[in-house]
């Protein structure tokens, strides 16, 4: 019979952590200018950012931000005052070309 409050303890607990967490929202490049959302990923040097209802990728500012088997490309985000606003880089894994 002990177990149940001990149970209900941890709920409530596990619950107190996860609230803050669904709470928070990440940015959303439709409404920043091309300006923050640059600036953004150059002050913080890797960023989640949102581009649409539920569809959001990890942007960085640089190659440090990846792993060795990976490598940069660009990246151009639509933004409240630009279709195509160059943000910075995504880390993607390094095509090996074997002959």
């Amino acid at each position: 019979m002990r177990l149940i409050p001990c149970l209900i303890s941890g709920l409530v607990v596990a619950a107190a952590f996860a609230a803050p967490a669904a709470g928070q929202s990440r940015p959303d490049s439709l409404r920043m200018s091309c300006a923050a959302t640059a600036g953004m990923v150059r002050q913080q040097g890797q960023v989640v950012i949102g581009t649409g209802p539920n569809i959001y990728d990890r942007y960085v500012s640089n190659q440090r931000y990846c792993s060795q088997d990976e490598t940069t490309v660009p990246v151009w985000l639509q933004t409240t005052d630009q279709n195509q606003c160059f943000i910075g880089y995504r880390c993607r894994e390094r095509i090996i070309r074997q002959r």
